[in-house]
């Protein structure tokens, strides 16, 4: 039996465009131009090469919080040459307008938050709606999200997610927006605080269900990062005592399977527990779900129940 030959791959000219014969130069950002640079979210190793020449070239960098910017280049190593100023929550209105004046007089921007990618539950959003209506260039450095790290360590479909920020803080509040969620068929991503992770999870038990998975990720790309994959009533008891450092959640979506009758008695419960009267409330549920609305009202006074029994 002749032995068989592998082929041989097409040998490329160094000279070819496609094939550069030396190491680009410094990223320098563009004059005119506003860009968005996303910095670590734990590892000071991730930082890329681009957004520490950005950081050493840009004329101006707006950041969240400019202490800890400095510390940031401080242990990257590099020297912040650019004039600094604050973009936060509360001022980045008014300051739109003096950045992008400052991109029409010819200076390159930086804007950097304190974690992550500017605009994700972060700063940003107005600037660039406001650019954009003036015509003033907007690039991005990408790099590190705590969102997409934690969706693809959360072992849930990744195929179709959406990302839904911080909870509101108020019990009602919050029962209301996960309600809005409680047929969501996407893995959702959620951002919280380690003080209210426990409240926000039993508020997820009673909307969404108690065996509903989920992954609770805390820490990422630090010493001590931790993945937590269960049910949410499992996550629910694990964080009852103190819990530390910065957490993703990451939950399952609703099944497809059809209706779920003890769900839609969950979410006719949050909806009274808002204030509206529990039978019209697994009315209006039972409506949306096709469901019928005495089934769901007797699902719902046994939960209540049992909910007060425990």
């Amino acid at each position: 039996m002749s032995e068989a030959i592998l082929p041989q791959p097409s040998a490329v000219s160094m000279s070819d465009p496609g094939c550069p014969t030396e190491k680009p130069g410094p990223y320098i950002p563009r004059p005119g131009t506003i860009v968005l640079s996303a910095t670590p979210i734990g590892n000071v190793g991730d930082a890329s090469a681009r957004l520490c020449q950005a950081l050493e070239h840009a004329d101006l960098i707006a950041a969240e919080d400019t202490r800890r910017l400095l510390n940031l280049a401080g242990r990257l190593g590099i020297q912040v040459t650019g004039r600094l100023t604050a973009l936060h929550e509360h001022n980045e209105r008014d300051k739109a307008h003096e950045l992008i004046e400052a991109a029409r007089e010819g200076r390159s921007i930086v804007v950097v938050c304190d974690a992550g990618m500017p605009l994700v539950s972060d700063p940003g959003y107005r600037l660039v709606s406001a650019a954009a209506q003036a015509g003033v260039p907007v690039s991005a450095i990408p790099g590190p999200s705590a969102a997409l790290t934690a969706l693809v360590l959360s072992g849930l479909a990744s195929d179709r997610f959406c990302f839904e920020g911080f909870v509101p803080r108020k019990d009602g509040q919050r029962r209301r927006a996960l309600t809005a969620l409680a047929e969501e068929t996407r893995t959702m991503i959620f951002f919280e605080s380690p003080r209210r992770v426990h409240r926000t999870l039993q508020s997820m038990v009673e909307v969404f269900g108690a065996q509903r998975p989920a992954a609770l990720c805390r820490e990422l790309t630090k010493t001590h990062e931790e993945i937590r994959r269960a049910t949410l009533g499992e996550l629910a008891q694990a964080t009852a005592g103190e819990v530390l450092g910065e957490i993703v959640l990451v939950v399952a979506g609703a099944s497809t399977g059809g209706a779920d009758p003890q769900q839609a008695a969950r979410q006719a419960l949050a909806l009274a527990d808002g204030g509206m009267r529990l039978k019209a409330a697994a009315s209006r549920v039972a409506q949306d779900r096709g469901l019928r609305p005495n089934e769901i009202y007797r699902q719902a006074l046994a939960l209540r129940s049992t909910t007060e029994l425990g």
